[in-house]
């Protein structure tokens, strides 16, 4: 990929330039999604909630109700639609504006639409958090780096969709959890795993045991924050099989956080490369190799070969 290519597919992302937008955002994300969790039965792995990456920016895909509906960001004309099946919608602009005023106004849109929000106001997953309704410190929202974010999203949506036709175990969709701010694909090896220890701020124990009820091999993008202020791609394995930390994995600028207990490598190291999917897609296979070798998966049951435009994988 040329680089001109690079920059437009792999755009530039210094948390710290856009810190503030970035934090809003994520709360943001938070009222669209816990909408789509009030009004969904539940599904494994809380695979439910998630919104999907779209060719304008984020969705909830439809969400069952008496009048089905539907809630998309959209980055390119800065917008959040709210669309009904029976033809109605609203739009509110995504422009520089508190938590507690994006909340008002998509409660206003959702009284006229005739919906239900009836939300929990407190944000998940987020230590020292303010209720989205009383939230008037996050304010910001920079058009362009957003607009950068979703870039990345797409150009990560697309190597993570192709990593994953390479399994044909159990393999979560490519999605996008809005607790966590990240954009994720997890294998399973099949087997039950330890019961996770919980502790996740204003996540309940029980949400986060369901998920990790079985092994998985995981990964994804972050734009970064705490520990790894920088945008980064992250694997980790749950549970985490003896020297899994110490594997060699690929490129070279990937390296295991003993803090996180995942293997980080750093956007930037992507967005450099001569090959930025080539390099993305080392790090998922190589990260997965260590996961699954010393966790003893039955690698031969659970992969194939990447999967083909137009054919059929051969059996």
């Amino acid at each position: 990929m040329a680089p001109a290519a690079n920059a437009e597919y792999w755009p530039e992302l210094p948390y710290a330039a856009w810190k503030s937008s970035c934090e809003t955002l994520h709360l943001w994300s938070q009222i669209v999604g816990k909408i789509r969790l009030a009004h969904t039965p539940w599904q494994n792995h809380s695979w439910h909630v998630p919104l999907y990456v779209t060719a304008r920016g984020l969705t909830t895909s439809l969400i069952p109700a008496p009048r089905e509906f539907q809630i998309d960001f959209d980055f390119i004309d800065h917008l959040l639609w709210i669309r009904t099946s029976d033809g109605h919608s609203r739009q509110i602009m995504l422009a520089p504006k508190s938590v507690a005023e994006f909340y008002e106004e998509v409660e206003v849109a959702f009284s006229e639409l005739g919906l239900a929000m009836d939300i929990q106001t407190m944000p998940c997953e987020l230590a020292d958090c303010i209720p989205f309704d009383q939230d008037r410190i996050h304010a910001a929202y920079d058009r362009d780096y957003a607009h950068r974010f979703w870039r990345i999203l797409l150009s990560t949506q697309d190597v993570l969709a192709r990593f994953r036709t390479g399994f044909i175990g159990k393999v979560s969709p490519v999605h996008f959890f809005w607790g966590s701010f990240d954009l994720a694909v997890t294998r399973f090896s099949g087997r039950t795993a330890p019961q996770h220890p919980g502790g996740v701020p204003f996540l309940s124990d029980a949400v986060t045991r369901e998920a990790y009820s079985h092994e998985v091999s995981s990964a994804g993008f972050w734009p970064g924050g705490g520990a790894i202020d920088y945008p980064a791609f992250y694997s980790y394995a749950y549970p985490s099989p003896p020297g899994f930390g110490e594997a060699a994995v690929e490129p070279r600028e990937a390296f295991f956080s003993k803090e996180l207990g995942e293997f980080i490598l750093p956007y930037d190291a992507v967005r450099t490369a001569r090959d930025p999917q080539a390099a993305l897609m080392a790090f998922l296979c190589s990260t997965y190799d260590a996961a699954a070798n010393l966790g003893k998966w039955d690698r031969a049951a659970l992969e194939c070969s990447f999967g083909q435009t137009g054919r059929p994988r051969v059996v």
